[in-house]
């Protein structure tokens, strides 16, 4: 599908935020590793959760749903055997349920993406689940992977935290079912830290143990646990929320946003002070965010580690600003569906963006009087850079075509419909 993205000067009206990505996969992960049945009220419906939802009910998970809730009965640490999963383009599913699969004999996660999951890295996950006993086949730490597990075990377990924090979050996950303590330790840096704090928020919430220092490095985690089921509320999406505040702060706008927890462990909530940071008129008050823009940002220097999920939508609000700004700790956005530092600022320069990169940086030179736009743009598979190009060629002088944008139902299936109810001038193109 094509989005013809067209120059849109004003937005206005009120939405509801999507419900979390991320808590709704953990939330029904935790579930089906308890014995009995958990409630999940208003998961998120994406490309991402529904692929959780498709392996954990291959892995022996029953599931039902309506449409406020969905009952969940886990098989605990005793998943049914199957020979292949499937988890679409969901990097963070693989992850999580490759330790999950240690409990089976053999498991092949299938590429079904070769051009975006296809080509991320995980071996650090891989070298982590060979010291529990797993014996793991594949190809340069990439899809397909097979893991040949049964009975892995505790003891001390080392991961490295340089590429993502989903490694360590999957071992978090699964070390408590293990027969044996377990003590995990983190090498090197780990990235998201925050993202980490909602695994373990999680798991707490599921009445498991697990102490970790206060740097999040090292964790202590006494084995033969249980889940317990429980009830679980999913609170509202910030990474994906970002994009339509962003597209109301480049815009003259009035737009309120619905269900966004002021107190929300999502580290993307800094968005919130990202963007008053940048001068936008924004109110954050009874989990209900308010802007009323009027096209006048100022730039700033960012710690992009805070917010991974959302920086592609705050640089494409920095590319309307008055002056340089500075997005910096990111390395870890170039292992995600593309490389959001390389392919995200290449795409911008042909909307006519003044940008530059760095290992670890996005540099954006403001250009309040707007880009040029007028051309075809690759999504690059990536949810996240079509939403983000997406508030780019609303403010351009001649819009955007926005190539593969369907692949935006990744993590966000009503971010258009959204955007249309809001005024925004899109026309969605089937190819």
């Amino acid at each position: 599908m094509k989005a013809i993205v067209k120059p849109t000067p004003r937005l206005g009206g009120t939405i509801n935020a999507l419900s979390s990505k991320n808590y709704t996969t953990r939330y029904l992960l935790i579930a089906a590793l308890a014995d009995g049945t958990s409630t999940v009220y208003f998961p998120a419906h994406s490309e991402d959760s529904d692929a959780m939802r498709r392996c954990i009910r291959d892995l022996g998970a029953v599931l039902e749903e309506d449409d406020e809730k969905m009952t969940i009965r886990g098989f605990g640490r005793h998943p049914k055997h199957v020979s292949e999963l499937n988890v679409g383009n969901a990097g963070a599913v693989l992850r999580f349920l490759m330790s999950v699969a240690a409990f089976c004999p053999e498991v092949t996660f299938i590429n079904a993406y070769p051009d975006s999951l296809g080509k991320r890295p995980h071996d650090d996950l891989i070298d982590a689940l060979k010291q529990m006993g797993v014996e793991v086949e594949h190809r340069e730490g990439k899809l397909p992977i097979t893991i040949r597990g049964g009975h892995p075990h505790g003891g001390k377990i080392t991961v490295s935290g340089n590429v993502s924090s989903q490694f360590l979050s999957s071992l978090l996950f699964v070390a408590p079912l293990l027969d044996e303590d377990s003590e995990i330790t983190v090498l090197h840096d780990l990235k998201s830290k925050i993202i980490v704090g909602q695994t373990l928020e999680v798991i707490a919430q599921a009445g498991v143990k697990i102490e970790a220092s206060d740097d999040l490095m090292h964790y202590k985690i006494p084995g033969k646990q249980q889940y317990t089921p429980q009830n679980y509320t999913v609170q509202g999406d910030y990474p994906g929320s970002a994009a339509i505040l962003a597209a109301a702060a480049v815009t003259h706008s009035d737009v309120t946003v619905l269900h966004l927890a002021e107190q929300s462990k999502q580290g993307e909530r800094a968005v919130v002070d990202v963007l008053r940071a940048m001068g936008v008129d924004l109110t954050h008050e009874n989990d209900t965010v308010r802007i009323r823009g009027n096209q006048k940002l100022t730039a700033g220097e960012f710690d992009g580690d805070h917010f991974t999920d959302a920086v592609l939508a705050m640089v494409a609000a920095a590319v309307f600003a008055e002056g340089t700004s500075r997005f910096y700790n990111v390395e870890n956005l170039r292992y995600k569906e593309c490389d959001r530092i390389t392919d995200f600022v290449n795409e911008l320069r042909k909307a006519g963006a003044d940008v530059e990169e760095r290992q670890s940086e996005i540099i954006v030179h403001g250009r309040p009087q707007g880009v040029t736009g007028g051309v075809e743009i690759n999504a690059h598979y990536d949810h996240r850079v079509i939403m983000a190009l997406t508030v780019v060629g609303l403010r351009s002088e001649q819009g955007l075509i926005i190539n593969d944008a369907h692949h935006v139902a990744k993590s966000y299936p009503h971010y258009f419909e959204h955007l249309l109810s809001l005024g925004a001038q899109i026309e969605l193109v089937q190819e």
